[in-house]
């Protein structure tokens, strides 16, 4: 299996996701560029380094990570990125048992319509229903509760903080490791999960 994967385009009603590509790189700037008062934990580039911020998603395939944009529907426009990595094999063969979504962030104005529960229902069922997973992983830095509520608002389970677990991106850390709060849907939950979270992006399409 090759480290990252290849994904064809995943089409919701709010969004569709596609494989991350430099053409997403003019949008990017603009949507990077909004409103970043909620950016403090997160990965997110400046729009003069977006080529570059791209250039580096794409030399992490070789680590496992699966980019795509966050392309709007309604416009067409790529509002941010979100990716499928840290992909982990059986011990004893080489198809998936568990993976990662992360890398994710949204323009401003994107926040709050349904795009981010509609591209993890996505990736969800992408993962469980198509790569076969047992296990899809979510993190982030410990001190992010708004990120937290909404993986929480997903369906995912709290498992639990690792301490000094990952690189920290908060301003002024850089070397530093953070504290991760670790979530997870595993395959018994995913039915409860798709139909919970299907039901809450349908009640975004009446309003």
């Amino acid at each position: 299996m090759s480290a990252w994967l290849d994904v064809p385009v995943l089409h919701g009603s709010f969004v569709r996701l596609e494989p991350l590509a430099m053409a997403h790189a003019s949008d990017l700037a603009r949507a990077a560029e909004e409103d970043r008062r909620t950016y403090g934990f997160t990965v997110v580039p400046r729009a003069a380094g977006v080529k570059e911020y791209l250039a580096t998603q794409f030399a992490r395939r070789s680590e496992g990570l699966t980019p795509f944009a966050q392309v709007r529907q309604r416009d067409g426009m790529a509002v941010g990125c979100t990716a499928l990595w840290n992909p982990r094999t059986w011990p004893d063969r080489q198809d998936l048992r568990a993976i990662e979504i992360g890398w994710t962030w949204l323009a401003a104005s994107a926040q709050g319509t349904g795009i981010n529960a509609e591209a993890k229902l996505l990736l969800f069922t992408y993962a469980f229903e198509t790569l076969g997973v047992a296990r899809v992983d979510l993190k982030t830095d410990a001190r992010n509760e708004r990120s937290r509520r909404a993986i929480d608002g997903l369906g995912a389970r709290f498992e639990g903080v690792l301490r000094s677990w990952s690189a920290s991106w908060a301003p002024g850390e850089a070397g530093a490791l953070r504290d991760s709060a670790m979530f997870s849907v595993v395959a018994t939950e995913w039915p409860s999960v798709k139909s919970a979270l299907g039901a809450r992006i349908e009640g975004l399409s009446i309003r």
